[in-house]
């Protein structure tokens, strides 16, 4: 993709983020099923309900 204008730029760095989100929403669940630490597992899931906002 050739990037020629900032605005370009800005669009594909947005499409970048909106993946990692994505991603990110299925990976935080498994990550909290796996911890070990009741600690870490809540944080894990309150991240989740965060980023699902």
């Amino acid at each position: 993709m050739s990037l020629d204008s900032l605005h370009d730029l800005y669009v594909d760095e947005l499409k970048d983020l909106y993946n990692a989100e994505n991603q990110l929403l299925k990976a935080l669940p498994r990550m909290a099923k796996a911890a070990s630490s009741a600690e870490l597992k809540a944080a894990l899931t309150e991240h989740l309900t965060v980023t699902q906002k």
